[in-house]
């Protein structure tokens, strides 16, 4: 019976260090998939960012562009967007009136 002390030892840690924190994640990822709402700037697990425009069921569409809007699954989200976090992609550089230059 005392052998069998350090088995138990083991799965003991395996269980706090790997599968509870694991399953914790994942309870949160679902909280926050399933509090999306319109509007909401978000980031898919590609690494798309985007805007909720419509919650489906099993779906949302994000508008990942002026006018382009694609439908994905409620799991792709990875994320909500925090101001932060989306890139700017405004190009503020002047353009050369000479064209590109060759090397």
């Amino acid at each position: 019976m005392l052998e069998l002390l350090p088995l138990v030892g083991i799965a003991l840690l395996f269980w706090l260090f790997i599968i509870r924190p694991a399953s914790r994640r994942q309870k949160e990822l679902g909280r926050m998939q399933s509090s999306l709402s319109l509007g909401d700037e978000i980031v898919l697990t590609s690494g798309v960012y985007g805007t909720v425009r419509d919650i489906e069921d099993g779906h949302v569409l994000v508008e990942i562009a002026s006018g382009v809007t694609i439908k994905v699954v409620r799991g792709a989200v990875g994320s909500i967007a925090t101001k932060a976090d989306v890139p700017d992609l405004t190009d503020d550089r002047p353009e050369s009136a000479s064209g590109p230059e060759e090397s």
